[in-house]
């Protein structure tokens, strides 16, 4: 039987907090391989390089925020098709919408659930998560 290649994540956010606990469970709990860029910058250039299954972006960041690094990634050829999962503390519907609209394919909450990140950016990516690592 052929092994599952994890999937790799690039999580871009700049608060050190948030990329550990993010990171702690995509690894932990997806066993997917996770990659961090503290700010849409660097976010960019390793999104280029690494090309990531998809890419969990934080909404507030000093410098780029959230929605011109998506704009950004939107408009390179080597990034325009990597989804997108946007990371933020607003609550506005209007937002929510905004992001979805410019092409984000899902939108988690903070404060989450640690414990339901995984599946929650699974369905939002339509993973299948009885064939990958999770949990084993």
């Amino acid at each position: 039987m052929i092994e599952p290649v994890a999937k790799r994540i690039l999580c871009i956010d700049d608060e050190p907090s948030m990329q550990l606990i993010v990171k702690t469970c995509l690894q932990t709990l997806g066993g997917w391989e996770v990659e961090i860029a503290e700010s849409g910058a660097e976010g960019l250039v390793k999104a280029q390089e690494l090309k990531p299954d998809a890419i969990i972006l934080d909404v507030m960041m000093p410098g780029m925020d959230g929605v011109t690094c998506l704009q950004q990634l939107r408009l390179n050829a080597k990034t325009q098709a990597i989804p997108v999962v946007f990371l933020t503390s607003t609550w506005s519907i209007a937002e929510r919408c905004q992001f979805l609209t410019l092409g984000a394919v899902g939108v988690i909450t903070k404060p989450f659930n640690p414990l339901t990140l995984v599946s929650q950016i699974a369905k939002f990516l339509d993973w299948n998560l009885e064939t990958s690592n999770v949990l084993n």
